[in-house]
């Protein structure tokens, strides 16, 4: 069934056919064909533009057309039947585009010498990527996650951020100024949607910039219609917890 949509536009003049967009993408909708990227069918692509950043051309873009629907069960269909039919492809472009759940961080990861104060706390990072806008609403390590949400200069002007806020949560981080902010909220109603997250922890500065990451968050919960239990935090300029 055929509706208006957003959906992946390429710019045929653009297009390299470099191929650094196809990892991008977690639906596997996108291939290179006869040198030039294409969306294999319109129902694989769900308008997120995971992919968008991926591409050094810029030839990638996200349009309103009519299309048809975005058909998750089609998704993991393709995506069996790729991993059962297909070697798995040499990967190009950013690592930002694998996703990966990491092992936790010991103290015995350490060099034997480190510097002075390097490495005393350990990360506490378990996935990758962490930036909104490359994570995938799909991604396995969002399931019935303890979301830390951050604006990203609240990441380096809070110096206990892993012991205090990032154990036992999945960080995704982002600027709120100079990101898409209607991406960053249809991402997280998909997120919302899909993926059981079970509490919301939003961190950001006290500059007025930063204010606006909050309330895309609420959005995105409030267009999937769920109500998880969320906090806000804001740090201060020094670093402090102000609020």
């Amino acid at each position: 069934m055929k509706t208006m949509r957003k959906i992946l536009e390429i710019d045929e003049e653009k297009c390299d056919g470099c191929g650094q967009c196809v990892p991008g993408c977690a639906e596997g909708a996108l291939k290179v064909v006869d040198g030039k990227a294409r969306i294999i069918q319109d129902r694989l692509c769900d308008g997120l533009g995971a992919c968008i950043g991926e591409c050094p051309q810029g030839a990638l873009k996200i349009i309103e057309r009519e299309a048809d629907e975005f058909d998750e069960e089609a998704v993991h269909a393709h995506l069996a039947d790729q991993q059962a039919g297909e070697a798995p492809a040499p990967f190009q472009g950013c690592p930002s585009s694998q996703v990966q759940v990491l092992a936790p961080f010991k103290n015995s990861d350490l060099s034997p010498a480190p510097a002075a104060g390097v490495g005393e706390i350990p990360s506490e990072l378990t996935h990758w990527p962490i930036q909104i806008r490359l994570i995938p609403p799909d991604a396995p390590f969002l399931k019935q996650a303890d979301l830390l949400i951050l604006a990203d200069c609240s990441a380096v002007a809070f110096p206990m951020l892993h012991p205090k806020l990032l154990k036992g949560k999945v960080v995704m981080m982002g600027c709120p100024k100079f990101d898409d902010a209607a991406d960053y909220t249809e991402r997280f109603k998909v997120i919302f949607e899909r993926a059981e997250i079970n509490s919301v922890t939003v961190v950001f500065m006290e500059v007025p910039c930063c204010s606006a990451l909050p309330a895309i968050v609420r959005k995105g919960m409030e267009k999937a219609g769920r109500r998880v239990p969320y906090l806000e935090l804001v740090i201060g300029r020094k670093g402090e917890i102000v609020k």
